[in-house]
C-alpha cells in the first residue's frame, strides 16, 4: 500500500436518508484500496440506519448515538481515524469520481498541507439540475479568508499531521466550524494547495443547514469574525442591521442618477457614498462579505 496513503473519511449523519445512500456510494465507488470510512449517525428517526446497514460490511465503523452536534460527531470520527489524509463528507454531499486516487498522488508529491479544489453545486428542488460551480481557487487567491469563507468543505482534504497541529473542530459552533478551523490553519501558516478541479458535488435543498440558519447563523459568524478580524467583524455587524435607509436629499440624488442613466444604482455603492460608517471599506470588501449574510 506504499503507493496508496491511507485516507480516512467521516460522514456525520442525521435524518438525511433520502441523500445518504448517494453519499456512501460516492465514497465506496472510488474503489480506493487503502480507505477507512466512518459514519456517525445522531440517532436518526428516518431510514438512515437501514441504509447504513446495507453497506456495513464495506464501512470501517458506524454508530447511531446522540451527540452534541455535527462538529462533535466529526471530532469523534477523526479521533478514531488512522489515515494519512482526512476528509469529512456530509450526508447530503458527494465526491466526484476518482478523487481519492488524485488526492493521494498530490499528497505523495507535496506532503503535509490542506488540499482544496472546486465544487459543483446543484439544487435538489430542481430535480438535481446542476446550477453552477464554485471558482474556489480564484476566490481563495483573491479574497482574504478572514473576509469570506471561500473554501468548499467537501472539496477540502488535509494531512493527519495538520489536524494534529490545528486541533479539533470547535463544538461551540454549529454553522461556521469549518471556516473557523480553516482560519486557525491559516493563522498557523499551514500550506494550502489549490487544485483547479471539481472534487465534490454540493447539494442545496430545503433543509440545507446554511440556508435555514437565519439570525442564529449570522450571530455565530459574527463571533468568528470577531476572533480573527475586528475590521471585518465591524463590517459584518453593520450589514447585519443595514436597512438601506437614506435621507430626502440622498433619495433625490439617487432618483436623478437613475433617471439620467436609466439603471438602478448598486446598493453597495450607495452605502459607500452616503454612509460614513462604510467609508474605510472598499466596494469589493462590502460586496464580498455579503456572501456570508
Amino acid at each position: 500500500m506504499n503507493n496508496y496513503p491511507k485516507i480516512s473519511i467521516v460522514t456525520p449523519s442525521y435524518n438525511q436518508g433520502q441523500f445518504l445512500e448517494d453519499t456512501i456510494l460516492s465514497v465506496l465507488g472510488q474503489f480506493y484500496p487503502n480507505l477507512e470510512y466512518f459514519i456517525y449517525d445522531a440517532c436518526s428517526t428516518d431510514n438512515s440506519v437501514d441504509i447504513i446497514k446495507k453497506y456495513e460490511n464495506q464501512i470501517s465503523y458506524w454508530v447511531s448515538e446522540k451527540d452534541s452536534g455535527q462538529a462533535d460527531a466529526i471530532n469523534k470520527g477523526f479521533q478514531r481515524s488512522t489515515g494519512d489524509i482526512l476528509l469529512w463528507l456530509n450526508s447530503d454531499d458527494m465526491l466526484m469520481p476518482n478523487v481519492l486516487n488524485f488526492i493521494a498522488k498530490q499528497y505523495l508529491k507535496n506532503g503535509e498541507g490542506i488540499y482544496f479544489g472546486n465544487c459543483i453545486h446543484f439544487e435538489e428542488a430542481n430535480n438535481g439540475v446542476i446550477t453552477n460551480g464554485s471558482n474556489v481557487v480564484d476566490n481563495f487567491n483573491s479574497i482574504p479568508l478572514q473576509l469570506v469563507d471561500t473554501l468548499i468543505q467537501p472539496s477540502s482534504f488535509w494531512s493527519k499531521s495538520v489536524w494534529d497541529k490545528i486541533g479539533e473542530l470547535n463544538t461551540n459552533f454549529h454553522y461556521g466550524f469549518d471556516w473557523e478551523w480553516f482560519l486557525r490553519a491559516k493563522k498557523k501558516n499551514i500550506h494550502f494547495y489549490a487544485i483547479n478541479k471539481p472534487l465534490s458535488m454540493y447539494r442545496f435543498h430545503d433543509a440545507h443547514k446554511t440556508g435555514v440558519g437565519g439570525k442564529e447563523r449570522r450571530e455565530e459568524l459574527h463571533k468568528i469574525y470577531s476572533s480573527y478580524s475586528d475590521k471585518y467583524a465591524n463590517l459584518y455587524l453593520l450589514l447585519m442591521h443595514e436597512k438601506y435607509e437614506f435621507n430626502y436629499v440622498q433619495k433625490a440624488i439617487i432618483k436623478f442618477h437613475e433617471f439620467i442613466f436609466r439603471r438602478k444604482i448598486n446598493k453597495t455603492f450607495l452605502l459607500k457614498k452616503f454612509k460614513k460608517e462604510y467609508s474605510t471599506y472598499t466596494l469589493e470588501e462590502i460586496e464580498k462579505i455579503k456572501w456570508m449574510l
